[in-house]
């Protein structure tokens, strides 16, 4: 029986084009019919269509853009890293066929990755969506920094005011994006199968202001305060941007579906943590694996 694949390919990566061919080739030994995805800078609107996997081609940008494309469509996403770092796509173009192998053979268990869903309302109407594997970022957008939000937490009917944050931006990271710009703000690092919410303020007026770990079962909403020396920006992924205005409300959510990431096995992340993470500091503490 005929299968189908997508393969998100960004050609801004080297040797992109030459992988997404040898994939193809591959895959058609598998009886998947596939259809490349190719794009370069900003991507254009997906084709239409379903598949039964989604290859992710690049670095963890390409991860989190067809995360948030195929996310609520339940598609799993491979994720093979021809970038640089490559935290997120973890696996390399060398050893995917082995690894897409062990998914086929039943193997390799599905990585489920907690989303955001993000509102931003406006006089009480919705303006602005979207869904974020790694963060949402409020920040300034102008020369001065400094930016004033009040926070909400939203747990069912109730809602408890967290308090004012005057900051230069405003982190809200997922467990998968714990790594990314919360970390170099100083935020904790979550396990990436977690069900958890950080709040992280960049450079807070107020040292109390600390990163905070919330439930996802809890809802964030944040207004931004009705003066404001500088213009305020939304940021999702470090990809989708917004430009917010006084007295906008931002919610931000669990989304209903998680990102299904096809990982090699749970070495691999603590792995990349150690390596990627860890290591770029100087040598860890320790022997490798081999010598453990």
């Amino acid at each position: 029986m005929k299968k189908s694949a997508v393969l998100f390919v960004n050609l801004s990566k080297k040797n992109a084009e030459d992988t997404a061919s040898q994939i193809k080739t591959e895959l058609e030994k598998f009886s998947y019919e596939t259809t490349i995805f190719s794009f370069e800078g900003k991507p254009v609107d997906l084709p239409a269509g379903s598949w039964d996997i989604a290859f992710a081609l690049g670095g963890d940008g390409t991860v989190l853009y067809t995360a948030r494309c195929l996310a609520p469509k339940r598609v799993p996403i491979f994720h093979i890293n021809i970038g640089t770092l490559g935290f997120i796509a973890g696996v390399n173009k060398d050893e995917w066929l082995a690894v897409f192998k062990k998914w086929v053979d039943g193997k390799i268990s599905l990585s489920q990755r907690c989303m955001f869903e993000i509102f931003v309302e406006r006089d009480s109407r919705e303006i602005f969506n979207n869904l974020c594997l790694n963060d949402i970022v409020i920040s300034s957008s102008g020369i001065a920094k400094l930016i004033n939000l009040d926070v909400f937490i939203n747990s069912g009917d109730n809602v408890t005011a967290l308090g004012s944050y005057r900051c230069d931006g405003l982190i809200v990271s997922t467990p998968t994006g714990s790594t990314a710009y919360s970390m170099a703000a100083g935020g904790p690092i979550l396990d990436p199968e977690m069900e958890a919410m950080i709040l992280n303020p960049i450079c807070p007026f107020t040292l109390s202001n600390r990163p905070f770990v919330l439930p996802v079962e809890e809802a964030v909403s944040i207004v931004v305060a009705k003066e404001q020396r500088s213009h305020v920006l939304l940021t999702v992924d470090g990809q989708d941007t917004f430009n917010l205005e006084c007295r906008d409300k931002i919610i931000v959510k669990q989304a209903p579906f998680p990102a299904l990431l096809i990982n090699a096995d749970r070495h691999t992340y603590y792995s990349a943590l150690r390596n990627k993470i860890f290591k770029f500091g100087g040598d860890v503490y320790g022997k490798e694996d081999a010598d453990a």
